[in-house]
């Protein structure tokens, strides 16, 4: 009976493994995770502004795994691949053979340059336990640092704003969320961020941190001296390749696969955070995605191909984020964008379309209250799959449906 391996318990290799099911796939699997907790999301580790202790949402309940047959193995390392045995081993020395591995290892965040990560008052936000020592901090009375403006950054700012704590958040480039979000989005985050209280720091870089027994300082560049209670270090993640460049796979930004999420090793395939892909739609431009949504589309996308369909990737890129009621999304990769268009939705919800210089749509961005930009966003998403040439004038007019643009 054929095995299939999944190694990383997070989102996309639990998925995967339920998609082997779902898809009649009846051999053995097996998925094996590093923590000692059973699968779970990880947006909502930056999300959370209740109050309530964060508990973990999970992937599915402990007994589905059962039910659907899935050797669950928490609190397991591998240590290495043998691609040629086909074989993994374990680091309790155990071997596991497999037909087919799939390796969704994800990403680790990256910390301050000499930190070992151990500190209390030093913290990066990756797993539910850094959430649980988060959480301990976010309260009235207490000053939070951030370096960073990400998306982490940002939207752990808003949470602790909304648990009472003050923030600053210090960010190097000369505006927040730099990568991939357009110059007038990033102004209306900032403005509602420093609205909040928020003590927002663009351009600013750091020469040393020094951590006390009660507090941390950190020094910037111009000598200026920040004390804080609690330092998170948001400063983005590192896909982790360990396990597959000691397999001789080959990296690029990540575990290189091609657009099946085949590696270079025959019968290994990766997804989610920890690979980079070529995108056709973009002209095969090779991307690495770390979002909710491609793990879970990977994760599909895996099994089915493991099974042998050989479906490719086709999805359109989507990001999202809630910083206070606002919620800003994204479809699409707006990089070599000629120029934008701006649809006002009213309530200070806006939307950025971005063409190319043939007019052919590749982006949207919009931001908004609650789910003000949703239905046009995920339209958008429909269009730019469809590699449409829109008329500017419509996607500029409210009062004209994208719907209508779509169906032309």
């Amino acid at each position: 009976m054929a095995h299939f391996v999944i190694v990383g318990a997070g989102e996309c290799g639990a998925r995967a493994a339920f998609a082997l099911r779902e898809k009649g796939f009846d051999g053995d699997v097996t998925l094996i995770g590093a923590e000692a907790i059973a699968p779970y999301e990880r947006p909502p580790l930056s999300k959370d502004g209740s109050g309530q202790a964060p508990d973990p949402k999970f992937v599915a309940a402990s007994e589905r795994y059962q039910e659907q047959s899935i050797h669950l193995r928490l609190d397991t390392t591998v240590t290495t691949i043998d691609p040629v045995a086909k074989a993994i081993r374990l680091a309790d020395g155990d071997m596991l053979g497999y037909d087919k591995l799939l390796l969704a290892t994800g990403a680790t965040a990256r910390g301050l340059p000499g930190a070992d990560g151990t500190s209390d008052r030093i913290r990066v936000l990756r797993t539910h336990a850094d959430a649980v020592a988060l959480h301990a901090a976010l309260h009235p009375g207490r000053h939070i640092a951030i370096i960073g403006g990400g998306f982490i950054g940002l939207e752990l700012a808003a949470t602790a704003r909304m648990r009472g704590a003050d923030v600053t958040v210090i960010e190097g480039l000369p505006r927040v969320l730099k990568r991939g979000v357009p110059e007038e989005i990033a102004e209306a985050i900032t403005e509602r961020h420093r609205l909040e209280g928020v003590n927002v720091r663009c351009g600013q870089t750091i020469d040393k941190v020094r951590e006390e027994t009660d507090k941390v300082i950190i020094r910037l560049a111009n000598g200026e001296m920040i004390p804080a209670d609690l330092l998170l270090v948001g400063i983005g993640a590192s896909p982790n390749i360990g396990l597959a460049e000691a397999a001789g796979l080959t990296i690029d930004n990540g575990i290189a696969i091609n657009e099946r999420l085949e590696t270079s090793a025959s019968d290994i395939y990766a997804a989610g955070d920890c690979c980079s892909f070529p995108l056709a739609l973009y002209g095969g431009r090779r991307v690495r995605l770390e979002s909710w949504r491609n793990a879970q589309e990977q994760a599909n996308l895996a099994a089915a191909n493991m099974l042998g369909e050989g479906a490719e990737i086709s999805a359109v890129p989507w990001f999202w984020s809630d910083q206070y009621d606002l919620t800003l999304q994204i479809a699409g990769l707006a990089d070599g964008a000629a120029t934008h268009i701006r649809r006002d939705l009213g309530d200070s919800a806006f939307i950025l379309f971005h063409l190319d210089e043939s007019g052919r749509l590749l982006a949207a961005s919009g931001i908004g209250r609650g789910n003000a930009v949703a239905r046009d966003i995920r339209l958008a998403e429909m269009l730019i799959a469809a590699r449409a040439h829109p008329d500017p004038g419509a996607l500029e007019a409210s009062s004209i449906k994208l719907k209508s643009l779509l169906a032309a």
